[in-house]
C-alpha cells in the first residue's frame, strides 16, 4: 500500500469501528496561544481529553497535518521531516487497552500488510516512588497478539534510554519495558514536573526494524528499539491516559482515554521496507520532478532534494492554511523554509520558475484527499512564487553587502559578519562561505565558525525567552485572564466587521495573560477614528454584561445562521458555537472551542476597559491589532 492508500484505509478501518472521521485542524490553531504550529495530532483534541464533550461523540479519528519547525536543521537525513501527517484515533472515556492494541496491530499487519516479525513494542516499566505499577496488562496483550502470528515474544526490562544502550536486545525479546523518560506521556517532559490536575499515563510504542541497517556505535554500544541509529523507527504510539496528578501523588482518572498517533510517512516506509522516508509516495514524486528539471540525480544530490521536497511540502500547506511569508512568527518560519529550499535549488542549478514547476506536483499528491488544497492551488503558487522572486532579490543585495563588509575589514569576513548577513539580510551561511572561498579576494577569519555559533546561540536564547510556553502542545491558556482576553477577542472580531465590513476574516490570534493579538484580512491601515469606534463597541458590550453560553449546531445550519469561523479552519458535521447576548442583544456568534468567561461584564472587573495599543501590517493584505484590558 502507498501512503495515500494507507491514509484512506486507516480512516475506513476506524470508521467501521464506530469512529467519526473529523477534518484536520489547520497548521496554525486559531485559539491555541501555546504553540506556533499544530505539532501533533492530539492538539485539537486536548479540551476533549480533559473532559469536554466532543460534538462528534466519544470515538474520533482523523489524519492531521503537522509541522515541527524545531526539526528544520535535521532535514536531510533519511527520516526527519518538518512536515508530516499523524493518523489518529481517540477514545474519550469509551474503550481502552483491550480494544486499542488489537485494533492497531490488526491494522498494521492485516490491513497494511507489515511483516509482524519486523515489529517491536515498548511499554511502561512503572514508577515505584509514585506507586504506578508496571504495565503488565499491555505486555500480556502484546504477547498474545504476537502469538496469534506464530511469534513467541519474550519480554525485557530496560529502564532508561541510556540503559538500553548497555542492555541491548536480549535474544527473542520483542516487548520492552522502559522507564518514564520514554514511556510515560503528559504534555511536559519529566513526570516529576507534572503539575497538580494534569492528566497523563503510560504509553505503548510500536517500532519497525530495518534489519539491513547496521547499528552505529556512535549512539551507544548496543542497539535497542529506542536507539537513534536508524535501525528502528517508531511508527505509532498508544497513549493510555489513565492517571491524574494530585497533591498526594497520582489517582486513576474516572474516564480513561486513548490517544493513538501513527506517522503516515513512517508507516508507509514500513509498508515498502524502505529506511528512506523520501521514497514514500507523498514525497518521491517531488524528488522525481526535481531530477527532471535539474538534470541531476537523487543519488548524487540527496541532501538538497530532500530539503526541497520537505520544505516546499510544508510551505504549501502553510499557504493553504492562510500563512504568508513574513519576518514574524509563523510567517518567519515559512519564509525560512522557502529560502532554504530556494538556496538548495540554486545548488541544483534551478535558477528560474522553480516554484511554478514544483508546487503543482505537491498539489497533485494531496488534492484528492484534502479538497482545500485543490481549492487554493493557484493562490498557493502565487504566494510562494512571489517569495521566490523576493529572495532572488535578497541574494543579490546580500552579495553587495558582503562586498562592502569585506572591504571595510581588510577583505576579512568574520563570524559576526556572517551572522549579520544571515540574520539581517537573509543571506544563507553556506552561500557566504562559498562566495568567500571562491572569490580569491576575501578570506574568512580563522575563528569565524565559533563567533557565528555564539551569535546564533544568543539568538536562540532570546527566542526561547520570547516564546516561552509556546511549544507545550495545546493545554495552556486556561487562566481567568486568558479567558477574559479570549472573550474580548470575540467582541473585537465582531466590532471590526461592523466598522470595517464583512470582508474582515480572522487570520490568526495569540493570547497571553498580558494582552491579546489578532490578525485579520484588511488591505489598508485602520484609521484612529475606526480604532476608537471598535474600542467603544467592545466596551459597550462589556457594560451591557451580556450572557455567554455555547450550543452545538449542525455545521451547515450554524454557517447559514451567520456563525463566524477562522480562515483555514475546516469543520466536521457538528460545531460548538459560543454566543454572547440573546435575542436583539445577540452580539457575537462564533465557532469556537473556548475558553470564555460566563458574561461580558467580567471583563470590566476592577474598573478595566478594553484598549487597543497598536495596529500594524502583519503581512500582505493582513492587519494586526494588539489590545489590553486595563
Amino acid at each position: 500500500m502507498n501512503a495515500q492508500e494507507i491514509r484512506r484505509a486507516y480512516l475506513t478501518f476506524f470508521e467501521d469501528r464506530s469512529h467519526t472521521v473529523i477534518p484536520r485542524a489547520p497548521l496554525v490553531l486559531q485559539n491555541d496561544p501555546t504553540t506556533l504550529f499544530t505539532g501533533s495530532g492530539m492538539q485539537q483534541l486536548m479540551p476533549y481529553l480533559l473532559g469536554q464533550s466532543h460534538p462528534d461523540g466519544s470515538r474520533i479519528t482523523d489524519s492531521q497535518t503537522c509541522l515541527r519547525a524545531q526539526d528544520i536543521e535535521e532535514v536531510g537525513d533519511n527520516r526527519h521531516t518538518t512536515f508530516f501527517e499523524m493518523l489518529g484515533n481517540w477514545s474519550l472515556g469509551d474503550y481502552f487497552k483491550a480494544e486499542q492494541l488489537p485494533w492497531i496491530f490488526e491494522f498494521l499487519t492485516d490491513t497494511v500488510g507489515i511483516d509482524p516479525r519486523k515489529l517491536y513494542v515498548t511499554t511502561f516499566l512503572g514508577h515505584q516512588e509514585y506507586g504506578i505499577p508496571k504495565d503488565t496488562e499491555s505486555g500480556a496483550l502484546w504477547k498474545s497478539l504476537f502469538a496469534s502470528k506464530g511469534i513467541d515474544a519474550a519480554e525485557a526490562e530496560i529502564g532508561s534510554e541510556a540503559d538500553g544502550y548497555e542492555k541491548g536486545m536480549p535474544e527473542g525479546a520483542r516487548i520492552f519495558y522502559y522507564a518514564a523518560d520514554k514511556n510515560w506521556w503528559y504534555r511536559g517532559k519529566n513526570i516529576e514536573d507534572m503539575p497538580v490536575g494534569e492528566p497523563g499515563g503510560p504509553s505503548s510504542e510500536i517500532f519497525y526494524e530495518f534489519d539491513y541497517i547496521q547499528h552505529d556505535t556512535a549512539y551507544g554500544p548496543k542497539c535497542h528499539p529506542n536507539c537513534d541509529c536508524g535501525r528502528f523507527v517508531e511508527i505509532g504510539n498508544n497513549v493510555l491516559m489513565q492517571y491524574v496528578r494530585r497533591d498526594t501523588g497520582f489517582e486513576l482518572l474516572p474516564n480513561k482515554n486513548i490517544d493513538f498517533g501513527g506517522g503516515l510517512e513512517r508507516i508507509a516506509m514500513a509498508a515498502i521496507d524502505s529506511a528512506d522516508a523520501f521514497k514514500v509516495s507523498v514525497l518521491w514524486p517531488i524528488i522525481e520532478n526535481l531530477e527532471l528539471i535539474s538534470g541531476k540525480t537523487y543519488g548524487s544530490h540527496t541532501n538538497a532534494m530532500r530539503v526541497i521536497a520537505d520544505h516546499l511540502r510544508a510551505a504549501t500547506f502553510l499557504a493553504v492554511d492562510g500563512v504568508v511569508p513574513s519576518n514574524k512568527e509563523q510567517g518567519y518560519v515559512m519564509r525560512r523554509l522557502m529560502r532554504r529550499a530556494i538556496k538548495k535549488a540554486f545548488d541544483l542549478g534551478i535558477e528560474q520558475n522553480f516554484i511554478e514547476q514544483v508546487i503543482p506536483v505537491i498539489a497533485d499528491l494531496y488534492e484528492a484527499d484534502f479538497p482545500e488544497v485543490k481549492a487554493q492551488r493557484h493562490e498557493v503558487v502565487a504566494v510562494l512564487a512571489k517569495e521566490e522572486k523576493i529572495f532572488r532579490q535578497t541574494l543579490r543585495k546580500g552579495l553587495a553587502e558582503l562586498t562592502k563588509i569585506a572591504q571595510r575589514n581588510d577583505n576579512v569576513v568574520n563570524g559576526d559578519s556572517v551572522f549579520t548577513l544571515y540574520d539581517t539580510f537573509g543571506y544563507p551561511v553556506e552561500l557566504t562561505t562559498e562566495v568567500v572561498g571562491t572569490s580569491g579576494d576575501y578570506n574568512l577569519s580563522s575563528n569565524w565558525q565559533q563567533e557565528f555559533d555564539a551569535k546564533m546561540q544568543e539568538q536562540r536564547n532570546r527566542s526561547r525567552t520570547a516564546t516561552k510556553g509556546e511549544f507545550k502542545g495545546g493545554l495552556g491558556g486556561q487562566t481567568e485572564q486568558h479567558k477574559k482576553y479570549h472573550t474580548a477577542t470575540h467582541l473585537m472580531y465582531q466590532a471590526l466587521r461592523t466598522v470595517l465590513g464583512d470582508h474582515v476574516i480572522q487570520r490568526g490570534s495569540n493570547i497571553t495573560e498580558e494582552r491579546l493579538r489578532f490578525d485579520f484580512s484588511h488591505d489598508q491601515k485602520v484609521t484612529p477614528e475606526q480604532l476608537k469606534q471598535v474600542e467603544d463597541m467592545v466596551n459597550e458590550q462589556i457594560i451591557k454584561d451580556l450572557s455567554i453560553f455555547w450550543k452545538e449546531y449542525p455545521t451547515k445550519q450554524a454557517l447559514e445562521m451567520g456563525a463566524l469561523g477562522a480562515f483555514g479552519d475546516r469543520y466536521g458535521d457538528t460545531v460548538k458555537i459560543y454566543q454572547m447576548g440573546e435575542g436583539n442583544d445577540r452580539y457575537s456568534f462564533e465557532i469556537c472551542g473556548g475558553p470564555h468567561m460566563d458574561h461580558t461584564g467580567q471583563l470590566g472587573e476592577n474598573g478595566q476597559h478594553f484598549k487597543i495599543l497598536k495596529e500594524e501590517a502583519s503581512s500582505s493584505g493582513v492587519r494586526r491589532i494588539k489590545a489590553v484590558l486595563r
